[in-house]
């Protein structure tokens, strides 16, 4: 009878390399760990043991397809409760189409615009918001594009050709109240995103618009398949040295906690250029 001798050097080398070998479940496609769950997991355990772009594309691809169904909530973004009415007063002013805080130039003269107090505006969040402004006179749609640092909690200026609507100009400042609603061009359209001047892939600088409701926090997928938070900055731009050269994944979650995924969104230097995304906030 033949006999093998292995040495006790050659038996942990050998050991050695079949513990560091990745882990394939039998029978699982995409199951990279070998734990008989397709995660984020496998994402990170792929990009080390294989370099096959469409690979890692099919299985980033799977993991976005098979998040939860219907409209997640992330109820760490939630502000307030849709319909909420604040209160304060009513002022005018002859800006907001232009040069706004928001930066949300060029802005349509189909909308009203308003600028809104420091507290309620809080970062930029709710630049671009769609409010319902109602005063003495009546009520009318408005969309924040600007600020107003010395006014107090719940107080708007509203552009002076609107004023009139809700009260008496020569009154020129009235109790108002105003809620939140969806912004009408998102009925029909979906986000879209503005680059800022001195984007490339190795600083960013990104604005969403056209959505439904105003936004609490952008996410990129990064190249390990996850989710990382951009900085939201006061003049509404989310910013990130960490990005690359694109195309991305965001991850879109609104002040009511409702989050949505736009894909394959191209990287632009020229911050003239308006880009449209493929989904929309749900109402």
């Amino acid at each position: 009878m033949n006999k093998i001798f292995v040495s006790a050097a050659s038996a942990a080398v050998a050991l050695t390399a079949l513990c560091s070998a990745p882990s394939f479940s039998a029978g699982i496609d995409l199951d990279y760990n070998g734990d008989g769950l397709i995660n984020s997991l496998d994402m990170s355990v792929a990009r080390r043991v294989t370099t096959d772009k469409a690979e890692l594309e099919r299985l980033q691809n799977f993991l976005l397809d098979n998040e939860p169904s219907g409209s997640p909530i992330d109820a760490s973004c939630i502000l307030e409760p849709k319909g909420t009415v604040h209160t304060g007063e009513g002022t005018f002013y002859g800006g907001g189409y232009e040069g706004g805080c928001a930066m949300l130039d060029p802005v349509s003269r189909d909308h009203w615009v308003v600028a809104m107090n420091l507290e309620d505006y809080n970062n930029a969040q709710l630049a671009g918001a769609y409010l319902e402004v109602t005063g003495e006179l009546g009520t009318i749609n408005m969309l924040v594009t600007d600020l107003l640092p010395e006014g107090k909690k719940g107080d708007l200026d509203l552009y002076k050709d609107a004023f009139p609507l809700i009260a008496p100009a020569e009154k020129g400042r009235v109790p108002v109240s105003w809620k939140i609603i969806p912004l009408d061009t998102a009925e029909n359209a979906p986000v879209s995103y503005k680059y800022k001047e001195g984007t490339s892939e190795y600083w960013c600088g990104v604005q969403v618009r056209n959505h439904r409701y105003p936004i609490t926090k952008l996410e990129y997928l990064n190249e390990d398949g996850e989710f990382t938070a951009l900085t939201r900055r006061p003049y509404n731009y989310f910013e990130s040295d960490e990005m690359g050269a694109g195309p991305f994944t965001f991850r879109i979650t609104d002040i009511y906690g409702q989050v949505i995924i736009d894909r394959n969104i191209p990287l632009s230097t020229d911050d003239s250029v308006i880009i449209q995304g493929h989904v929309q906030l749900p109402e």
